[in-house]
């Protein structure tokens, strides 16, 4: 099967990650976090919707502004900056400039690895 018929083939099963569904591992979409927060919860699930879109808000907001969010247990958000660099067009080979760009990272506390493991 080529990619492509291998990527319309995926396409029709949904929006999972293509190293999700290779690994068998289902992706948590935000509508199945809304529901695990109004399960846990005793909030309704427009409440928990709500919540979870200013959770969401509220970490973003603070990496635009250049800060980070630290979860004590749960792990820390960050902003990284990655250089402008060159690199090459796959098709044609030719050279082509790729921009600095900042990224968003994630990196897990002890907490969490620890209840992965």
């Amino acid at each position: 099967m080529t990619r492509q018929a291998l990527g319309s083939k995926l396409a029709g099963e949904g929006r999972q990650h293509f190293s999700s569904l290779a690994q068998g591992v289902h992706p948590v979409n935000r509508n199945e976090l809304v529901d695990a927060v109004a399960g846990k919860t005793e909030l309704r699930k427009t409440e928990a919707s709500k919540a979870v879109d200013a959770v969401f808000d509220v970490i973003a907001d603070a990496l635009k502004g250049g800060d980070e969010v630290r979860l004590v247990g749960f792990g820390t958000f960050s902003v990284a900056s990655r250089a402008a660099s060159e690199g090459r067009n796959p098709r044609t080979g030719e050279k082509i400039k790729i921009a600095a760009s900042k990224q968003a990272k994630f990196k897990p506390g002890k907490g969490l690895r620890d209840s992965l493991n």
